[in-house]
């Protein structure tokens, strides 16, 4: 089997040279296992609508990260592109503290958690995308594309924004874009990770806050202490999105009704976090992890199962279904919205 040190520097430039499009211009590091990721194309950043994606890439003949699933590459997939689809995220604010919409976005933002162990084959992107420094090429792609946008939407309308983990991606570029056209309904971001440790961007959405008396940040967590320990004073146990919901607690924390008429929901992550059941289970469910965050949240098809439309444990579909929100689907417009990019 061949390896990447089989492959001489030489041919490694050249490459490179065929491949690549585009330049790392800075790393944000949150922790070992999360980064975002700013990167300015060769040709000019291409122009998106908040909530589409786009693809990057790197060649198998680049290094990876250190403590990640051992890969055999033979001589041929050595030589190979790895590609994986991502949403555009944004700063939201600029290096002064303003408001920075998408389109005003000198580079490409991407929030990118590690893959360190894959369940059938060692994950081949991340742990390169995690090895680069500012300078490094990588390929990303002209083209855009994705209907998780907000064309739907009016200036009075609430939005809320669900996601899981790095599912805050195109949420960040969306609320930006609102903010920067005097959006004059609520907009509520929630979003549910491991450890508070995982908000890369929770500063940013508290100083936002601050500035738009309309814009406001919930977060839950399932691993910290108080999500963990019965002991701790502030004991809450795991706290999850469709709970949350279910509940009543958004509701009362936010002070945002979950009215339909009113209001449109977007969720981005975890696919049994979202649980519609209306597409094929042998769809790329995979990059779905890539590009919204943690597959769990957003409620994918189950196979086996009786009930053709909600999976179980149900997730957020069936709880806004419930209270008279309505999918969105092709030829058939509705206020819960959710990544349909296959």
């Amino acid at each position: 089997m061949s390896t990447v040190s089989e492959v001489s520097q030489q041919e490694i430039e050249q490459l490179r040279q065929a491949h690549y499009n585009a330049q790392l211009s800075e790393v944000v590091e949150i922790h070992d296992e999360l980064r975002i990721l700013r990167v300015h194309p060769e040709s000019g950043e291409p122009h998106f609508s908040p909530g589409q994606y786009s693809v990057l890439g790197l060649g198998n003949w680049e290094p990876r990260v250190a403590g990640v699933q051992d890969e055999d590459l033979d001589d041929r997939q050595v030589r190979k592109m790895l590609k994986r689809a991502y949403s555009f995220s944004c700063p939201m604010l600029d290096a002064e503290g303003r408001l920075l919409p998408p389109d005003r976005c000198p580079f490409l933002e991407f929030y990118v958690v590690l893959v360190r162990q894959g369940d059938e084959h060692p994950p081949g992107l991340t742990p390169r995308l995690f090895a680069l420094q500012p300078g490094d090429r990588l390929f990303a792609s002209p083209k855009v594309t994705g209907h998780y946008t907000l064309d739907a939407i009016h200036p009075d309308d609430n939005l809320i924004f669900v996601a899981t983990g790095t599912g805050e991606a195109p949420h960040n570029a969306m609320v930006a874009d609102l903010l920067s056209r005097g959006h004059r309904g609520r907009l509520v971001s929630v979003t549910c990770v491991r450890r508070q440790s995982d908000l890369g961007y929770l500063s940013t959405y508290r100083e936002v806050e601050r500035r738009y008396g309309n814009y406001s940040y919930i977060y839950l967590t399932t691993r910290e202490p108080e999500n963990l320990n019965l002991r701790v004073p502030n004991y809450v146990g795991k706290r999850y999105l469709q709970d949350y919901f279910d509940s009543g607690d958004f509701e009362r924390d936010s002070g945002v009704a979950l009215d339909p008429q009113h209001t449109h929901v977007y969720l981005c992550g975890n696919p049994a976090m979202i649980g519609a059941r209306r597409y094929s289970p042998t769809r790329r469910l995979a990059e779905v992890e890539y590009l919204c965050g943690n597959p769990a949240m957003i409620g994918a098809p189950l196979r086996g199962s009786n009930n053709d439309r909600y999976p179980q444990p149900i997730g957020m579909v069936e709880i806004l279904e419930r209270r008279g929100f309505v999918a969105d689907e092709p030829h058939q417009p509705g206020n819960i919205h959710y990544e349909k990019y296959w």
